[in-house]
């Protein structure tokens, strides 16, 4: 037989004031899961069987989310925040650093593929064109 639940309209206004600017007031630079159990007193998977249960804390947490994923870009921006931390916070909003990687060497014994564009007929002289 399961607990009862701690969530009541209560708990709800309490996760909607840490979102809605509590977390600065318990010294977070940015909202978390983690500083919102800590200020409701509440385990990790009591947040995730809320957000499943609850429609309005499922909406809390995303609210949560997206002012993460805000401050913590903007806060990456203007350098006012560390560039390790963000670029983790970042990435899980879907952010990621892309690699170029120049397919060369200084030899050239490794040089860049040649491309070839063929395109549609009917151009002017009726032949496809081929480039490299």
């Amino acid at each position: 037989m399961a607990r009862p639940t701690k969530y009541t309209p209560k708990i709800q206004q309490a996760a909607d004031q840490y979102v809605d600017g509590g977390f600065l007031e318990d010294g977070d630079i940015v909202p978390s899961r983690a500083g919102l159990g800590l200020s409701l007193g509440v385990s990790r998977n009591t947040l995730t069987n809320w957000e499943q249960e609850h429609p309005l804390f499922l909406s809390t947490l995303e609210r949560l989310s997206w002012l993460q994923e805000r401050l913590s870009l903007n806060g990456g921006l203007r350098g006012d925040m560390n560039s390790t931390i963000v670029k983790l916070l970042l990435a899980n909003h879907g952010y990621s650093e892309r690699l170029a990687q120049d397919h060369t060497s200084s030899d050239g014994s490794m040089s860049a593929p040649t491309r070839i564009v063929i395109e549609a007929a009917g151009n002017d002289d009726g032949n496809a064109k081929t480039s490299s």
